[in-house]
């Protein structure tokens, strides 16, 4: 790792800790970082609400906005390398997509038969995981007769639709209960994990994580294909497998918890091999990672900075579009 790439890490992290109390801090009140830390006092209400504030609201939406950003920019990094595809995304190539058909099919089904919700936040979880991955099975499946990444790039955003018009036709026939829910959980939201969500959240991210990084080494071998990867002596069939696991929990778990998130996953892999002149993933991933982190929770603090907070996919696509936008007229 040269010089240059350890100061953008340095940077990035310092970065990441200055975010991260800015993004506390903000809201409709204004509250310092230091309630987190002051003991309570009996009978002084500010320091009781403040702390409060913090602990119970804004820290819990902070992490999130942390695990959400990494685990999205892996997931891009990981998809665009596998698809070889600098447009690939979990959004774009219709994972997303995939995660919120199994929401709705878990939300609204419920419903419609007159049944509680299914596992509650496991059932969720559960059913956003498998839409994700069993969505990233078919594009890889099509992604063997189709070439052109041009034209894989079309035919994830079409199966992408077809998800939706699925969606749709369960929005219609579902109670509106249910379809407010549903719709308000589309919108995107950071703060609808509370600390009683925070330990599945966890999980997914960390062996999602966990199985990102042993694909490292298989990751710089697909960079000059398959064929060569095959020549260093990587299995390309399993490595396939664990990348669609991997992407299947990293992504299939933030959309079951903050709704679905655009633009991070395809934007913040460029940020990161252009920060550092390298598309090794050895330094690429962990980079991305502090990117997408960075990047969500500016998003957040600007959502927070409004009355009614902004969707955060909202102010996240007011980064990320452009970014894509310079990429598509760069290539």
């Amino acid at each position: 790792m040269s010089l240059t790439n350890k100061i953008w890490f340095i940077v990035l992290l310092v970065l990441l800790v200055v975010l991260f109390a800015v993004d506390v801090s903000v809201g409709s009140v204004i509250v310092s970082p230091r309630y987190l830390f002051e003991p309570m006092i009996e009978g002084d209400m500010e320091s009781v609400v403040n702390h409060h504030i913090l602990f119970d609201l804004r820290l819990p939406k902070a992490i999130t906005a942390v695990l959400a950003g990494s685990a999205l920019s892996v997931t891009g990094l990981m998809m665009q390398t596998l698809f070889r595809n600098p447009l690939a995304g979990p959004y774009i190539l219709g994972v997303s997509s995939g995660a919120t058909l199994g929401v709705a099919l878990i939300t609204m089904c419920s419903t419609l038969l007159a049944m509680p919700l299914a596992g509650g936040s496991a059932g969720v979880l559960t059913s956003a995981i498998l839409g994700s991955t069993l969505t990233l099975l078919l594009v890889l499946l099509l992604a063997r007769r189709v070439k052109s990444s041009v034209s894989l790039l079309i035919v994830g955003m079409m199966i992408g639709s077809v998800a939706g018009a699925l969606v749709n036709v369960l929005q219609n026939f579902s109670n509106p209960d249910a379809l407010k829910l549903f719709i308000v959980w589309t919108l995107g939201s950071l703060s609808s994990v509370g600390w009683s969500q925070m330990g599945w959240l966890l999980a997914v991210f960390v062996v999602g994580m966990v199985l990102s990084v042993c694909m490292i080494k298989p990751l710089n071998g697909l960079i000059l294909g398959e064929n060569y990867a095959g020549g260093l002596g990587i299995n390309v069939q399993l490595t396939r497998i664990l990348l669609v696991l991997s992407t299947g929990l990293l992504a299939g778990g933030i959309t079951a918890f903050c709704g679905p998130i655009a633009f991070i996953g395809v934007a913040v892999p460029h940020l990161a091999r252009g920060l550092n002149k390298t598309s090794d993933h050895l330094i690429t991933m962990p980079s991305a990672a502090l990117i997408g982190a960075d990047m969500l929770l500016v998003c957040d603090a600007i959502s927070s900075c409004f009355a009614h907070p902004l969707p955060i996919s909202t102010v996240s696509a007011l980064f990320g579009a452009p970014i894509i936008i310079w990429i598509i007229l760069k290539r």
